[in-house]
This record gives structure tokens, sequence and C-alpha cells, in this order.
């Protein structure tokens, strides 16, 4: 049943019961014409409420037909909040209970017929008011159930967001890092072979490398957006992989110093991020130097230095978009640090990561 029927389903009804209560009194022709009105209007409340409370008033003052008075009211303290015109409107009620008609219910006046009359006009009054706070609270929690689930999903996207972020920076570190290296080989194998089936293939390897980082390039384009490193994957690079990842980048590599004991994870990530990029830009920018790599700390700040000497081979050239750079300057950012690159007088290049690392020594002491 649709809220129309539904509608006229409630009228037929609430007409049919006050018409009861109209022919209990004494019919007249007055008291029947102010009835038949009162009758008549009654579907007319939801749209002139105060009108249609007002036409019934003369039912109820002279036939004593108080069920179309009540509906009426009950209909005004539905659609009106106005406390002053439901005060206003109980008061008629009243009087039009209690004065008018008294030959027609009662001998005499007393309290009893008083009190009758506040309660039977005070409750279509209340009931009114409280279907329609009723009413307002289902679309208050309405609101607040939309809300929350808008919320949901700015939340979930946010979460989104923050692993899109470290996915693109894994990516560009981890598989960027790799790539580079077989183009770099496969460059130098080209140039230094004398086969020709083996100067093809490794054309080819470095080849099809400079593809894939070129393709790499564009997915970290797509995959970078708005948020931190909070959300981080597994497993994690720690200081304990530095030698393994110096080893194996094919560049000839000078360490000297080392960390702090018991310093954050996400500090030791960093350390190790920053030296892998360096060194992949070492190997793309400046083929055939050597690096060094310098881990010096004092009471404060951890500085970690790479620098490279001038390239002794012609330069590859290979795709970049500069994220590497831009990936460590997020990470020192977050960790209250700075990245700073220059170039060396003696044509070479240095990269510079400074962190402070009081904090975290007392974190970890604690």
């Amino acid at each position: 049943m649709n809220r129309v029927a539904r509608l006229l389903l409630v009228d037929a009804g609430l007409i049919a019961v006050a018409a009861i209560d109209a022919g209990l009194g004494r019919a007249g022709p007055a008291a029947f014409t102010a009835a038949l009105v009162a009758l008549g209007i009654l579907p007319l409340r939801r749209r002139w409420p105060v009108f249609v409370f007002a036409v019934t008033l003369p039912a109820l003052a002279i036939s004593g037909s108080v069920i179309a008075t009540l509906i009426a009211l009950y209909s005004v303290a539905l659609l009106r909040s106005n406390r002053y015109l439901l005060a206003g409107c109980g008061l008629l009620a009243t009087a039009g209970y209690v004065f008018p008609g008294l030959d027609l219910r009662f001998e005499e006046t007393d309290v009893l017929t008083v009190i009758y009359a506040v309660i039977t006009s005070a409750a279509p009054i209340f009931l009114g008011r409280l279907v329609h706070t009723q009413r307002e609270l289902t679309l208050r929690l309405d609101d607040i159930r939309q809300a929350r689930e808008h919320e949901r999903l700015l939340d979930a996207q946010a979460v989104l967001a923050k692993e899109r972020t470290q996915l693109a920076r894994e990516m560009h570190d981890v598989v960027s890092h790799q790539v580079s290296l077989i183009a770099v080989q496969a460059g130098a194998l080209s140039v230094s072979t004398s086969d020709p089936d083996a100067r093809t293939a490794a054309e080819n390897v470095r080849r099809l490398s400079v593809d894939t980082l070129d393709e790499l390039r564009h997915m970290v384009n797509l995959l970078r957006a708005s948020g931190s490193s909070t959300t981080e994957l597994m497993p994690q690079p720690t200081l304990s992989d530095l030698d393994r990842l110096i080893a194996g980048s094919g560049i000839e590599t000078q360490r000297t110093g080392t960390a702090p004991e018991g310093i954050d994870t996400a500090v030791q990530r960093t350390i190790y991020r920053t030296i892998q990029e360096a060194l992949t830009n070492v190997r793309k920018h400046a083929p055939g130097s050597t690096a060094t790599v310098d881990i010096a700390h004092d009471g404060t700040d951890l500085t970690v230095t790479v620098g490279n000497t001038p390239a002794t081979r012609p330069t590859l050239t290979l795709p970049s978009a500069r994220h590497g750079l831009l990936g460590l300057q997020e990470r020192a950012a977050l960790l209250g640090g700075t990245v700073v690159t220059e170039a060396t007088p003696d044509g070479g290049f240095r990269l510079r990561l400074r962190l402070p690392i009081s904090g975290q020594r007392s974190r970890a002491d604690a």
C-alpha cells in the first residue's frame, strides 16, 4: 500500500470515529451543521492545521463533538512548533469543552470538569509533539548514519592513499635499484665484449631494462598519492642488510662509520633506502666511479654521507622522474631530518642525510 492510499484510509477511519462521536450529541440544526462542517474539513488538517482546528471549535461548543477538535489539535501540535500557538489552541479547546456546552453534559461546573477538560485538550498536544520529536530523531539518526558511512568511505580512501604512496616508494626503491643495475651491467657488457651474439644479447637486455624502468616510472606516477608512511610493507630492510646492499651494487664502495645501537627501525630503514638510492644514482649517472659511504653521529644527530668520484665511462641514458630524491626527502621529513645534495669540486656528487636521534635513542633505552 502506497503512502497516498494509507493516508486516505487513515482519514476515512478518523472521520468515521468523529461522525460517531457527533451522532451521540443532542442533534439539532445548528449542531448538525457544525458537526458536518467539522467532519468535512478534517482531510485538510495536514495543509492548514490551525484553520481546520478553528473550524472544528463550533462543533465542540454547540454539540459536544470533541473527537474532530482533538484530531485537529493533534495535527496542529504535529506540524507547528510555536509553544504560544499550542498553548492558545489548548486553552480554546478547554474553553470550548467547559463553558458553552455545560447544559448538554453537566448540571453544574465543578473542579473535576475543568481538570478533565484540561487533560483532554493537553493529550493531543503532547502526543503530537511526541510524534514530531520521534520523526526529527529518525531524520537525525539517518543523517548520522549517512555521515558515518561517508566518514568510513573517506577513511578507506585515506588508507588506500597511504598504501599507494608506500607501494610507489617501495617499487621505486627496490625494483628500480635492481633493474638499473641490470641495465648498467648489460650496457658495459655490450661495450666490452667482442662476440657479436653476446653484444646483441647484452644490448637487448639493456633495452628491455630501460623499457622496464620507463614503465615503472609511469606506474609510480599513477600510484603516488598524498599520505604518510605509517603503513609499511613487510619485510623491511634494516642496517644489518647494508653490507649485502653495498656488495651487490656493482660499485667499488668504501664504507666508514657505524650507526648507534638501538635506533628506531624507521630510522634504520630510512638510512638503508637513502644509501640504496644514492648508489643507484651513482650507477646511472656516474658509471665507472667509486663511492664512499660514511655514517657518523654525535649526541643528537646522525649523518649519512654518500659521495662518488666523477664518471670514467660514458653515461647511459635511463628514464628518471626524480621520484627517488623526492621519496628520500619525504622519508627524512617524516623523521624530522633533511636530505641535501650537491656537486663536489672534483666533478663528483655528494648526498647527505641528517636525522635527529636523541629522541629515538631515549625511546629505545626506555
